[in-house]
């Protein structure tokens, strides 16, 4: 049975690992602190492995995949470091309050200086030329997309949000080059949006993406590019601050977007509104 410390176990499994397997684990023995917060391509390109090697390494070491190992990686750590880097130390009401005020206007500063304009306004641009946009995402970013549907559905109708996985997968296979798919995936290496992309990419439709790492499975098939802030750690998954840095990118496309097609934004926005008035007391 393998030990639960998994840097005992990289260790104990050491002669067990290939070349580039060995490049890997000599890598994160020596910068653990770091991989936490890497996604699988900055590893191995840190590595100057491929992404197969890493996902190679963890399977050597009995582990579904990378999420799991740096799920790993970080419970290996001590409690009292976990604690400290996953929401820092705090002993009043008043400086939780400030932590977590600090980390979520820290997520949308970050999200502002990583901004690049010119993919923003290829994304704009994708949505105002595409005869049907979908926003896909899973777990906690699938929130992040259907509120992005809510949002644009009151200035145009061709949004469109699904839920389930297995009808993401079929939605995206039915579409055309008319179309554009926007994953919003934290990590960009979620298995299910990365089977999206390679069905709309098979497809011919346009993808474009909301994600922290610049280098990921999900970049590679994306047409567009927004880096989200915010550092997650593998047990703060769907953390609020991650959440708040893509809701502003979103935002931001959704007033640019508008700002780019007034009169019909406008007009759209003045019917979606009318709509519901009267659901109101």
């Amino acid at each position: 049975m393998y030990n639960s410390n998994i840097i005992l176990q990289i260790q104990s499994t050491y002669n067990q690992f290939t070349k580039a397997e060995k490049r890997v684990a000599d890598y994160v023995l020596k910068n653990k602190q770091e991989v936490l917060y890497m996604s699988i391509t900055d590893l191995a390109d840190s590595c100057e492995v491929g992404d197969t090697s890493v996902y190679r390494f963890c399977r050597t070491l009995r582990l579904q995949g990378y999420q799991e190992f740096k799920m790993k990686l970080l419970l290996s750590q001590s409690e009292t470091e976990h604690v400290q880097n996953a929401i820092g130390f705090m002993q009043d009401d008043d400086s939780i309050a400030r932590k977590v005020m600090e980390s979520n206007i820290g997520a949308i500063r970050e999200s502002y200086m990583l901004i690049d304009k010119k993919n923003l306004n290829k994304i704009v641009k994708m949505i105002e030329g595409a005869r049907r946009v979908y926003f896909f995402g899973i777990g906690d970013s699938l929130l992040v997309a259907e509120e992005a549907r809510n949002k644009f559905l009151r200035i145009t109708e061709k949004v469109v949000c699904i839920s389930d996985p297995h009808m993401q997968s079929m939605a995206a296979a039915m579409t055309t080059e008319q179309d554009l798919i926007i994953i919003i995936s934290y990590s960009g290496a979620t298995k299910d949006n990365i089977h999206v992309a390679k069905e709309a990419r098979k497809a011919g439709a346009k993808i474009a993406c909301i994600t922290h790492f610049k280098k990921s499975p999900l970049t590679a098939y994306s047409d567009a590019i927004l880096l989200c802030g915010a550092e997650e750690s593998p047990l703060e998954g769907g953390s609020m601050s991650a959440r708040i840095g893509q809701l502003y990118l979103i935002d931001l496309l959704y007033q640019e977007y508008y700002t780019k097609n007034y009169e019909i934004s406008r007009e759209n926005r003045r019917k979606t509104s009318s709509a519901v008035v009267e659901k109101l007391f």
